[in-house]
């Protein structure tokens, strides 16, 4: 069988040694200076600021929103809009935090929101901010997307959990908004097991961020922002600090073992990206040749850091062939992710307004990915290759 991922780890045995010898020698596993060295090397590497290091993808998600609503930018009852393509912890975090899904199609060559369906749902209601996924690897015109957003005063957020690498002309994906996450999950372009990320420029919100992070204390604040927040409201012990919660949050931080993990499985990190792309391009050259399925657009991509094969049909019962033709070669395969979001049944329950989302009603229908990694042998290539064939 060709699983979703083989490994934990890349390069599996190294890292697993290396994670047995750091927890025999750390004096301690919850978060310290290990998530701190992370998140500066994280942060160095994309090209930001500031990041910092949460359980999960999900939480740092979670975190972003509940941020914005602690520090007025957003309150209760505005709405966001969201791609109608993505992941479940994209979408129930507005709902928690009290906020209005909308729900934008996306372009079924690109995977991803582009600029003339966020045009198209503006004229249709007002938007306070935009939670844009980056799909598999793919973006849309994000460019345009992030000067429609300043012309418009929205807040823009990427959920870049599914394209750590990928650069266009105009810069790395998660570099567009205000904030992105990032997700570290097991099955991701590198592992700390669970662990995610926010980076951001803004330094008042990755502030929050930390203070949402911690259950909305001061303890993994400079002395400098622990003093001004001292100061405002009037705590004047060093005593009374140690337990006085400033703002709303949670328990959303990381351990040691995430902070280790992370900064070591970063030195593989290109050659993960460069091996995605590699794989990518190889068997993209069958869908080219293939009428039964959609050619992807990435022309506007420089390096194209694939999460995963997405594979578009051109109808369901040519997915219901190509489903079958993958099982049976003992291939792992799932849905285009969750697809489109108004379908699954939490939707349902929560949210009242429905919109028309052709594009991802399509990709839902019609589309299905199997995983995309460095450990893919030449003769897994291979197999996957002859499910491509017309």
């Amino acid at each position: 069988m060709i699983p979703l991922m083989k490994n934990a780890f890349l390069n599996e045995y190294e890292t697993k040694k290396a994670l047995a010898e750091f927890i025999l020698q750390a004096s301690r596993l919850s978060m310290d200076a290990e998530c701190l060295k992370f998140e500066r090397k994280f942060a160095e590497y994309q090209g930001r600021k500031e990041a910092v290091l949460f359980n999960s993808g999900g939480s740092a998600n979670l975190a972003m929103l509940q941020a914005l609503k602690n520090l007025g930018l957003l309150k209760e009852g505005d709405k966001v809009g969201f791609s109608a393509l993505t992941w479940s912890t994209n979408t129930m975090p507005i709902i928690q935090m009290g906020l209005v899904p909308v729900a934008i199609d996306c372009e079924i060559s690109t995977l991803n929101v582009m600029s003339h369906n966020l045009e198209a749902r503006l004229e249709q209601t007002e938007l306070k901010a935009l939670f844009l996924t980056n799909v598999l690897g793919f973006t849309g015109d994000i460019e345009r997307i992030q000067t429609i957003c300043r012309e418009r005063g929205l807040i823009l957020l990427e959920d870049n959990c599914e394209s750590l690498g990928t650069e266009l002309p105009c810069g790395k994906a998660g570099n567009f908004g205000m904030g992105a996450s990032f997700s570290f999950f097991v099955a991701h372009h590198m592992s700390t097991i669970e662990g995610g990320m926010v980076c951001t420029d803004d330094q008042e919100f990755a502030e929050m961020l930390r203070i949402v992070r911690a259950n909305g204390w001061d303890r993994n604040l400079t002395a400098q922002q622990q003093h001004k927040w001292r100061q405002k409201f009037k705590i004047t012990s060093e005593f009374e600090a140690k337990y006085t919660f400033y703002d709303l949050g949670f328990n959303l931080r990381p351990t040691e073992i995430t902070g280790f993990l992370g900064q070591y499985q970063m030195q593989f990190l290109d050659q993960n990206i460069k091996c995605r792309e590699d794989n990518y391009l190889r068997l993209e050259k069958l869908v080219l040749q293939n009428d039964d399925l959609v050619p992807l657009n990435h022309a506007h991509i420089n390096t194209l850091s694939t999460f995963a094969i997405p594979v578009v049909c051109k109808t369901p019962q040519l997915r219901n062939q190509y489903l079958a033709r993958f099982s049976g070669a003992g291939i792992e395969i799932r849905p285009m992710i969750a697809g489109n979001m108004q379908r699954q049944p939490f939707f349902g329950k929560y949210v009242q307004e429905r919109y028309e989302l052709p594009g991802t009603d399509f990709l839902h229908d019609n589309g299905f990915y199997c995983g995309n990694y460095p450990e893919l042998s030449e003769t897994d290539l291979e197999t996957i290759s002859s499910c491509l064939y017309s």
